[in-house]
Formats: C-alpha cells, sequence, structure tokens
C-alpha cells in the first residue's frame, strides 16, 4: 500500500488535513475544485521565487482566507506589504472577479515562513530539479541533497527518479533511500512531493518522501 498511495492523503484525517476547507452548495463543488486548482498552480508559478511550500485555501460566504507556506516570505510580503496587495489583486483577476460582481469576497492573504526548508518535500524537489536541469549528476545531486537533509534533523528520505535520466536512451527508474521510511505507519510524519524535471532528452520524474519522526498528536 506504501507504493501506491499518496503518503499525504493517506493520513488526511490522522496526522494531515486538507488543504481545501470549504462548504459547497449544489452544482458549486466543481466550480470551487477548479478555482481551487487554478489558484495554486497560479501562485506557485507567480511566487516561484519565494519557495511556495504548500497553499491552503479557506472559504467562508463572503470570504477567503489564503495562506502561503514559503521559504523566503520578504518576497511575498515586499516593501510595506505591496506585495500583498499584488497578490490579492491577482487572485481577483485570475477567478474573474469584477468592482460590480455581486459575489466579490474579502480575499485575505497569510503569509508564514517554512520552519525549516531542508525538510520540506517540495523545496527538496524544486531544489533537484534546478540541479539536474542545470545538467549536474544526478548521483552527486540526490547523495548531497540526502545528506543535507539528514543534517537537519529528518529520520529518513527516499528519493525516486524515473526517465532518460543522464540523457539515456531507454527510460529506467532509479531509488535512494537514507535512514528509515515507514510509509505504511499512519503515525508517520511524511512528507511527500513529486516534481518534473526538464532535460535535453526529455522529462524525468521526481519523487521524495522526508521522514520526520512519529505523530504525537492528530490533525484537527
Amino acid at each position: 500500500m506504501g507504493q501506491k498511495v499518496n503518503p499525504v492523503n493517506f493520513r488526511i484525517g490522522v496526522s494531515n488535513t486538507w488543504k481545501s476547507r470549504w462548504f459547497a452548495e449544489r452544482g458549486e463543488y466543481r466550480k470551487f475544485l477548479f478555482e481551487d486548482i487554478l489558484l495554486r498552480r497560479s501562485l506557485e508559478e507567480k511566487l516561484k521565487l519565494a519557495g511556495v511550500c504548500s497553499v491552503d485555501i479557506e472559504r467562508l460566504p463572503k470570504a477567503m482566507t489564503i495562506r502561503l507556506l514559503v521559504s523566503r516570505p520578504g518576497i511575498v510580503i515586499g516593501r510595506g506589504g505591496s506585495g500583498i496587495e499584488d497578490v490579492k489583486k491577482f487572485v481577483v483577476e485570475k477567478l474573474g472577479f469584477t468592482p460590480k460582481s455581486p459575489k466579490l469576497s474579502k480575499i485575505e492573504i497569510i503569509v508564514e515562513e517554512v520552519k525549516n526548508s531542508d525538510l520540506s518535500a517540495r523545496l527538496v524537489a524544486q531544489r533537484i530539479t534546478g540541479e539536474l536541469e542545470r545538467r549536474m549528476p544526478h548521483r552527486r545531486v540526490v547523495t548531497k541533497i540526502m545528506e543535507r537533509v539528514m543534517a537537519a534533523g529528518a529520520k529518513g528520505i527516499r528519493i525516486s527518479l524515473a526517465g532518460r535520466i543522464g540523457g539515456a536512451d531507454i527510460a529506467r527508474s532509479e531509488k535512494f533511500q537514507v535512514g528509515s521510511v515507514p510509509t505504511q505507519s499512519l503515525r508517520a510524519d511524511i512528507d511527500y512531493a513529486q516534481a518534473q524535471a526538464l532535460l535535453k532528452k526529455g522529462y524525468v520524474g521526481i519523487k521524495v518522501w522526508v521522514y520526520k519522526g512519529q505523530e504525537e498528536n492528530h490533525a484537527a
């Protein structure tokens, strides 16, 4: 099961909670779902330099709260909070709201800093993607990053690469692991992310599991 189920979704309600939190009336679920997907992809692309770790969205009847977990919050906030206003305008444009729209909601942007970026699977995957796209040797990249993650306090890390690794003529997969990664334990605090690196010969898929230890408290 640990190889077939997304480790984050597998622990929802136990040690993780939902990234989108809202209730939809009949006929609105699909609309809200597509809006959330659009917002996440757009914000991750716009704030790429800030190192976006996660985008949580909460909806109320007349309000929306977007919580951004980033490694460099100063880039998002900007001077005097001007960056927050830019993000709000960006969200309004993506949702297609106008000043005369009756459904215009109050939008609140909350920016939080990642406590330890080396323990974030998404940021680790982004780091690997950048190194591979700069044509660095994949084994050297993975070894260096795993050492850095373990030094940051992780109990274990697993990295999987799949595709035409190193420009090979035939696609293959390689797995690397240091420490323990108990994917089948619900109490295990495992962060998971996947990314794609576009290389000269094609895409290389990247999957990262970071085991931070046992979770004592259940998610709210």
